[in-house]
């Protein structure tokens, strides 16, 4: 996940939340969080353009990344 990050510095915010933390338990509601890696791709507004559970390779992030900044 940080070397996507490093690559797409500028163009997409990483946000890591610590699910162990109960400050971010309204976070997790909000986004329907069920288990740990639940990755979700945003947008400016806050809302889900795509999401996975559980393991996902870096190749299928990225071609999420791409169509999101195509949007």
């Amino acid at each position: 996940m940080h070397g996507l990050e490093a690559k797409y510095d500028n163009k997409i915010q990483f946000t890591y939340l610590d699910i162990d933390d109960p400050a971010n338990e309204s976070f997790k509601q909000k986004l329907g969080y069920r288990v740990q890696p639940h990755i979700f791709l945003l947008d400016g507004e806050g809302n889900i353009l795509a999401q996975w559970v559980g393991a996902i390779t870096a190749e299928d992030l990225e071609t999420a990344f791409q169509s999101a900044l195509q949007e």
